[in-house]
This record gives C-alpha cells, sequence and structure tokens, in this order.
C-alpha cells in the first residue's frame, strides 16, 4: 500500500506500506472513501504518475481514465459504463496545482489525449496513427473515438440497428477504421454483428479499414495502413526517415509491452 503525508517527519515505512510526502493538494485531489480513508482521485493518479512513468506510458493511462475500460492484472480489460475523468478535467486539474512534481510532463500527455477510447489496442492505434512525428506517430488528424453513426429513417428497413459505432471515425472524411480483436473470432454472433454494422457503415457511405493485431505489430503493414487513412483524410504524410520509423517502432513496443504486462488477451 502507498500512502501520502504532509512532511517527510511523519512518513512510514513497512513491508506493506510507503509513504510519500505530498505537502500541498490541489483541490480536488482526494475523495472520501468512508470509514476514516481519502483516496486519490484519478486526475490527482495522473499528476503523480507523472513522475514516474514515460510520456508514452502516461499518455495511455490517460486514455485509459478518460475511456470506458480499466485494464486488469489477470485477463482481458473490463468494460466502464462511463469515463473515470475527462481530457478537460485532467487539464483543469493538472493546471490548478502550478508547483506539483511531474505538472510540465503531465501538461504534455494531456495534449495529445482524447475521449472515449473503449479498449486498449483503440489507444494504441490512436496514439500510433496522431501523435507527431517527433514521438513516433504519423501526425493524422484526430479522429472522434467510439462515434456514433445515425441511421436515417428512410433506411431503417435496411439495418437491424438505428445507429452504429466506430472505434476510430473521422466524420468528415467519411472514414471509419475498425480494430478486428482476436477475443471475437470464434464468436460467431459477434463477429455477424460486426459485419452487419460494417455493411450498415459503408451503405451510409463510409469507408471502413479494418486494422488487425499483425497489421499494428507489422511496421510495413502498418504504415500501409497509415498511409491509407493519411489519404482518405487529406493528410500529405511528412515523416524522413530512417529516424521516424526507429521512433514509431520505439513508440509501438513501449505501447504493446505495456499491454502485455497487463496480462491483456484480448487484443
Amino acid at each position: 500500500m502507498q500512502t501520502l503525508v504532509g512532511n517527510a517527519e511523519t512518513r512510514t515505512r513497512t513491508p506493506s506500506v510507503v509513504s510519500h510526502t505530498w505537502a500541498e493538494l490541489p483541490d480536488g485531489s482526494v475523495a472520501d472513501a468512508g470509514m476514516g480513508f481519502l483516496v486519490s482521485t484519478p486526475e490527482f493518479c495522473f499528476l503523480q504518475l507523472a513522475s514516474r512513468l514515460s510520456l508514452a506510458h502516461l499518455m495511455q493511462v490517460g486514455f485509459e481514465l478518460c475511456g470506458t475500460y480499466a485494464l486488469a492484472e489477470d485477463g482481458p480489460a473490463k468494460q466502464r459504463k462511463e469515463p473515470l475523468t475527462s481530457v478537460g478535467e485532467l487539464k483543469s486539474f493538472i493546471e490548478s496545482a502550478p508547483n506539483a512534481y511531474g505538472r510540465a510532463k503531465a501538461l504534455r500527455a494531456v495534449r495529445y489525449l482524447m475521449d472515449g477510447s473503449a479498449s486498449p489496442m483503440e489507444t494504441v492505434l490512436a496514439m500510433l496513427l496522431c501523435l507527431p512525428y517527433k514521438l513516433g506517430g504519423y501526425a493524422i488528424p484526430r479522429p472522434a473515438l467510439n462515434y456514433r453513426v445515425d441511421v436515417p429513417p428512410s433506411m431503417r428497413k435496411l439495418a437491424d440497428r438505428s445507429f452504429c459505432v466506430c472505434d476510430l471515425c473521422w466524420p468528415a472524411a467519411k472514414l471509419s477504421v475498425e480494430y478486428d480483436s482476436k477475443r471475437y473470432h470464434t464468436d460467431p454472433e459477434r463477429q455477424d454483428s460486426d459485419a452487419r454494422r460494417r455493411n450498415m457503415l459503408i451503405a451510409l457511405g463510409y469507408t471502413v479499414v479494418t486494422a488487425s493485431w499483425n497489421q499494428v505489430t507489422d511496421g510495413g503493414a502498418f504504415n500501409r495502413l497509415a498511409q491509407q487513412v493519411a489519404k482518405q483524410t487529406g493528410k500529405r504524410l511528412r515523416y524522413v526517415d530512417p529516424a521516424f520509423t526507429r521512433k514509431h517502432i520505439a513508440l509501438r513496443d513501449e505501447l504493446l509491452e505495456s499491454l502485455h504486462r497487463s496480462a491483456e488477451d484480448g487484443l
């Protein structure tokens, strides 16, 4: 267990408890857990992690906090009904702590976060496609994550649903990138639903691009995917090799390694 105390004199270190000092807590740092205990809010957790994690891993945590999934140590990610926080709330909290250790890195990470990721691999895709070249991404304009596309009444007879949800969506370009999770390859009902959803999006005029685990982990395949997304969104890629490819591979490996450590088996 890790605890926070106000000064070094009150720190405790035992085999089960490690204390850290934090002299002045920003407003909204803790929540009442009952029975006399206070716990860090999601925003304060993010700020504390800024001094311990790399920038890329910190961004992964930010996507998770602002998304509808939670990584688990003993299996696939769990789904949440609502995000724990939002990009706007994280930014406001960090800005309210001018003297906090790790503040600069936390603010830098928040610049690249997006609300609404529903899975660890959606987060990886968004980061690999959209982070700037200097961080290893393809600098493609940001999508809307889990974007709702309504089916117009005139087409309801052709559909089995009133709306479709896109994993990564660029509405202006009518482009949807869908991650094909291996968790569902042996689930015929889920496969059928996904196929009907994608067919409906195509009928609505969307280009649907499917990304697989092999495409994400293969440098050449992912480059072709990024080129396709860039073309559809009107982005002209201007990265310079070999420096960019080295950064991209390092980013990809770091993001995927963190998922392996969480025992994520739903890739």
